[in-house]
């Protein structure tokens, strides 16, 4: 929801630019090492900055006002606001983008503000989970926390383009929306799965190695569960993350399990995905793809989803975060393993 929420308004942004005269002059010392060059992109302009020895650049380009995407090798990446008249720094925090960017100069009011805004999208505070979780007045207050937090980020930044604001201002509410509408609904469910309960079991599922294997099986360890299927991109996507993952912790007191909801008629194809892909864990076909009781008790609805579960069958996340998530091994240390 996020990321989507964060796309929809890059989105929308873009699509509504109108063209300017002049040109946009964009400087900064990137601490990247190694690099000669940056690639700055956007609608009818693609343009390659030289990046000098020390790290520092500066160039001009004839922009369309909007979104643009600041590149290195299609490897590091980042968005930056560009209108024709800005004279603007960009100001790298550390060698990757993800570190952070702080802009100074003209044009930097805009770009500091969608700055605060993704990271209020990518943070807890845009995490629907967050709200879903909480008791009614608990959720009402964070409602009214988030949205003094989001008005805060318009008061320190003044200078705003217009058309950031009218975009914006649409965006956080179709956010808002999403949350109120969806709260009674999805705060029941997850209270049935909520942290510390007995979690959901599954019994006589089908193993890769041909016998059949129970949750009860699996006591006295930590388990963290993978529900994904062949059909699904961003399932595939968390394998190679998750076989690090499970070579990491081995030997420790964690069991790694893989859950397929694939229909039966896929069966060939999850056992031969298995073997090329060389998955590891625990590998299960569940009994009957997304109508298996164990996937229904966990209000699973849509794929990866990660859950974790204590020694005892208690339940500690029933969403788990992402074995692509930098915070996953932090996150399972602190179970001292």
């Amino acid at each position: 929801m996020r990321k989507l929420i964060w796309l929809l308004a890059v989105i929308t942004i873009v699509s509504c630019n109108t063209k300017s005269k002049d040109f946009v002059t964009i400087k900064g010392t990137l601490k990247t090492p190694n690099v000669s060059k940056i690639t700055i992109q956007g609608k009818n302009v693609l343009k390659e900055i030289k990046v000098n020895k020390d790290g520092t650049f500066s160039d001009t380009l004839s922009v369309i006002k909007g979104i643009h995407l600041i590149s290195v090798n299609n490897a590091e990446k980042e968005t930056v606001f560009l209108d024709n008249g800005y004279d603007l720094n960009l100001n790298f925090k550390g060698e990757k983008f993800s570190d952070g960017i702080d802009y100074s100069g003209k044009g930097s009011e805009t770009n500091n503000y969608l700055t605060k805004k993704k990271s209020f999208f990518m943070g807890d505070f845009g995490n629907p989970k967050s709200y879903f979780k909480l008791d009614k007045e608990a959720f009402d207050a964070r409602i009214a926390d988030a949205y003094a937090k989001l008005e805060s980020y318009k008061t320190n930044e003044k200078n705003v383009d217009s058309l950031i604001v009218q975009m914006d201002t649409r965006n956080d509410q179709m956010f808002f929306d999403y949350i109120k509408t969806n709260y009674s609904k999805i705060h029941a469910s997850m209270v049935k799965v909520a942290e510390g309960k007995d979690s959901p079991v599954f019994d006589n599922y089908e193993n890769y190695d041909g016998s059949k294997t129970s949750l009860k099986n699996l006591r006295g360890k930590y388990v963290f569960i993978d529900v994904w299927a062949t059909w699904c991109a961003p399932c595939k996507a968390e394998i190679p993350f998750l076989k690090s993952l499970e070579k990491e912790f081995e030997g420790k007191k964690i069991q790694f399990v893989s859950i397929s909801v694939d229909k039966q008629n896929a069966h060939d194809s999850w056992k031969k995905m298995i073997k090329e892909k060389g998955m590891s864990g625990i590998q299960l076909f569940a009994d009957n793809n997304f109508e298996s009781k164990f996937i229904r008790d966990y209000g699973i609805n849509s794929i990866p989803r990660f859950i974790l579960i204590d020694p005892n069958g208690k339940i500690v996340d029933a969403d788990a975060i992402r074995p692509s998530n930098p915070g996953i091994k932090d996150f399972l240390n602190k179970l001292n393993l």
